[in-house]
């Protein structure tokens, strides 16, 4: 008989496989099932029509017994296939949104930072106009004591002079020309009563008219004193509610950070910081370059243009003298040559232990260390209150003030010859951009912008772009 032990193998196999097994197992069954035959029939008789008819629905059966297999795998495959791009899809979705609403969430403190810093710097500069109401105000109520204690000294003489015209009352200037002997002691009196009385009227009205215009300067100063004390009480409660809406945004966006699933795509978006960063510094350096070109090049033509005026000067006056030579007169005098315009100098380089510490505060992170969000510290990190005061670590000019992605409220000055400094994640950015700075004056108050967990100011210092240990330049305290 043919065919009966390969439909019974067939059938075996089924029964063994476990679904959703690969479908060539199938095939195979269906191949080894057209060449299996009985080895108990003669090979004579194996190529007859009947036979072959046999053989023929035998491997129908095998294969009907077989598709099962085939097709239970290929479903699955498929299911599996439909399941694994659905779940890619809800990533890429979930991936956008969370892209989508962290960009806002950026975008809202963004402008939650900037908020604060015009805030911070508004009430800055009531404080500091406050400040000089209230010395006004001390000066005027100086100025009114000094001016009471000459009074009081006065006091006894103006009374008695008081009480002297009171005595005399209206008869006065008859009582003192009657009670004179002659006529010259007569005139005499009367000239010196009248003196008298001027001179105590004159007193009177001086003294009240500055004590008047005190009272009123004093006034108008209180007034302004109280007007600037409500602004100040405003402007405090403002940045505190400012401060409040900022920490919620920076807490949304820290949510939204630890939603990333992937380490790789905030390492990735840390990297697209630091390369923002670095090309901004790169357009600076250039900037800077192109200006130190220029003002070379303005000193050279100048350089040039004062030496040909001088040629010119010292032709022009041997012509003069040979003219005057030859006409018998004396040689007139050199012609003055105008002084060459003044040229910038350029900036003294930076010495190493000659730098100021921009705040005072705790060293939270030192160069080469690692930052609270696990980039590697190319400054240092100084932990200070909020509102505490950044200095310019040495002389320059600022070029760039305001809001950055990764870095909040971020000021950088140029101090010439390559060297630059930074100073990150301010509450507020108190000079701008082209801001002329000496050594030691206040440029920033500390904050936590840009998403920063706590205050602290972030410094870097950079030399050719390239940045350096600050520990080594800054004074040793």
């Amino acid at each position: 008989m043919y065919g009966l032990g390969c439909a019974h193998r067939a059938q075996g196999l089924n029964a063994r496989k476990a679904p959703g097994q690969d479908a060539t197992a199938a095939l195979a069954t269906i191949g080894a099932c057209s060449v299996v035959e009985d080895a108990s029939v003669p090979q004579s008789s194996r190529s007859t029509p009947a036979r072959r008819a046999t053989l023929a629905a035998l491997l129908v059966l095998a294969a009907g017994a077989c598709a099962p297999v085939w097709a239970q795998s290929q479903k699955e495959a498929q299911k599996k296939l439909e399941t694994v791009r659905k779940e890619l899809k809800s990533i890429a979705a979930e991936r956008r949104d969370l892209e989508g609403k962290r960009g806002e969430a950026s975008r809202k403190l963004r402008a939650a930072d900037e908020q604060v810093g015009q805030s911070s710097r508004q009430l800055t500069q009531t404080q500091t106009a406050l400040r000089k109401e209230e010395a006004a105000l001390a000066q005027l109520q100086d100025k009114r004591a000094q001016m009471q204690q000459r009074l009081s000294g006065q006091r006894a003489e103006l009374e008695q002079l008081l009480r002297a015209a009171y005595m005399a009352g209206s008869n006065a200037p008859l009582k003192v020309l009657l009670s004179q002997d002659s006529v010259a002691d007569a005139n005499r009196a009367m000239v010196y009563h009248r003196y008298v009385q001027g001179d105590v009227a004159g007193k009177i009205a001086a003294l009240t008219g500055q004590l008047q215009e005190l009272q009123t300067l004093e006034r108008e100063i209180q007034a302004r004193r109280a007007a600037l004390q409500d602004a100040h009480k405003r402007q405090q409660t403002q940045v505190v509610q400012l401060q409040r809406d900022r920490s919620a945004q920076a807490q949304l966006v820290a949510q939204l950070d630890e939603r990333y699933e992937d380490r790789s795509d905030r390492a990735q978006e840390l990297g697209r910081d630091a390369k923002a960063l670095e090309t901004l510094l790169a357009n600076l350096r250039a900037a800077a370059a192109r200006a130190e070109a220029e003002r070379r090049a303005a000193a050279e033509r100048a350089r040039r243009e004062q030496a040909a005026r001088e040629a010119a000067a010292r032709e022009q006056a041997a012509k003069d003298r040979a003219e005057a030579k030859a006409e018998g007169r004396p040689p007139p005098p050199p012609r003055k040559v105008a002084p060459p315009p003044p040229v910038v100098a350029s900036a003294p380089a930076l010495k190493v232990g000659g730098l100021s510490w921009p705040t005072s505060g705790n060293l939270l992170a030192r160069f080469g260390g690692q930052l609270p969000d696990g980039r590697t510290s190319q400054g240092v990190l100084i932990g200070a209150p909020v509102g505490s005061t950044v200095s310019a670590v040495a002389d320059g000019t600022v070029v760039f003030s305001e809001w950055m992605t990764g870095y909040g409220m971020i000021l950088i000055i140029d101090h010439g010859n390559g060297y630059m400094s930074l100073y990150a994640h301010n509450e507020a950015l108190l000079r701008d951009a082209g801001a002329v700075v000496k050594k030691g004056d206040p440029i920033a108050k500390v904050g936590s912008s840009g998403g920063w967990g706590t205050p602290a100011l972030y410094f870097e210092l950079r030399k050719g772009g390239s940045p350096v240990d600050p520990g080594a330049w800054l004074q040793r305290r």
